[in-house]
């Protein structure tokens, strides 16, 4: 048995997320139906993570094994990109140790969300524009408080089959851009809908409905009820995963930053 790490990306608009689940389509059932396509013979894709309904990658890891020695992986690349349709690109495969893991083994992953001020016909499936003023510096600084707690309860979605909420946050903050704003947040994992109850929960103390103190109780208080409502799904886009060295060393391959 070889295991191989696959670098690829997608769009997430016409998937029920990166799991399988009974009834809807969702991106790891593409690759696992292309790859035994090609390969013939039963494969099941582990992925770096999950990401939800109508959330985008811009850059992707996972892994399969297979009862083959490829030789070719090129060929395996251009062979997948001709099965899998226009909302998925692979850019890599790459032979791996057997015991090297596309989930467990990343130290971390970081996702952006955008947010744009103005309307755009071109960027309305791959951000979001709230209809309201909200402040960027008191987001940010609300932002800075992430880095003083690890379990993020209050932003996490319910019964899920997580043993712990707790996460190491390493990176959080918002950039300016020409049109908009994007939070960039780093950590060594992340929970189910966590990225986009923290951006809900932050534009409330950007439009003023709490305050940083209230923000530190919403954390504290380790409770979905507390936090702000979740922003949309298609603005968010995991964009990186970082490995060991002794892992495996990603070309990182990722789409343009088009928004």
């Amino acid at each position: 048995m070889s295991r191989y790490f696959l670098e690829l990306a997608y769009n997430g608009s016409q998937f029920h997320g990166w799991q399988i689940q009974p009834n809807a389509i969702s991106v790891q059932e593409v690759l696992n139906d292309a790859l035994e396509k090609v390969l013939r013979e039963k494969i099941n894709v582990v992925g770096c993570g999950r990401t939800d309904t109508g959330v985008h990658a811009s850059y992707f890891v996972a892994h399969f094994d297979s009862e083959q020695t490829i030789s070719d992986l090129d060929h395996l690349v251009f062979k997948l990109n001709r099965i899998v349709g226009n909302d998925i690109v692979v850019y890599t495969a790459k032979r791996v140790a057997d015991n090297a893991h596309s989930r467990f083994d990343a130290l971390s992953r970081t996702y952006h969300y955008y947010l744009k001020s103005t309307k755009n016909p071109f960027l309305h499936d791959y951000s979001y524009r709230p209809f309201y003023q909200f402040d960027t510096d008191k987001m940010n600084e609300a932002a800075m408080l992430l880095f003083n707690y690890n379990d993020f309860t209050s932003f996490s979605k319910l019964h899920t089959d997580t043993k712990t909420n707790n996460c190491k946050i390493i990176k959080a903050e918002w950039h300016q851009q020409t049109d908009g704003i994007v939070f960039i947040v780093k950590a060594d994992r992340f929970l189910r809908n966590m990225v986009r109850a923290i951006v809900g929960t932050l534009l409330e103390v950007g439009r003023g409905k709490l305050d940083l103190e209230q923000f530190k109780a919403v954390i504290e208080k380790k409770d979905r009820g507390a936090a702000g409502t979740s922003v949309p799904a298609q603005a968010l886009f995991l964009v990186d995963i970082e490995y060991p060295d002794s892992t495996f060393n990603p070309m990182k391959k990722q789409l343009p930053p088009f928004i």
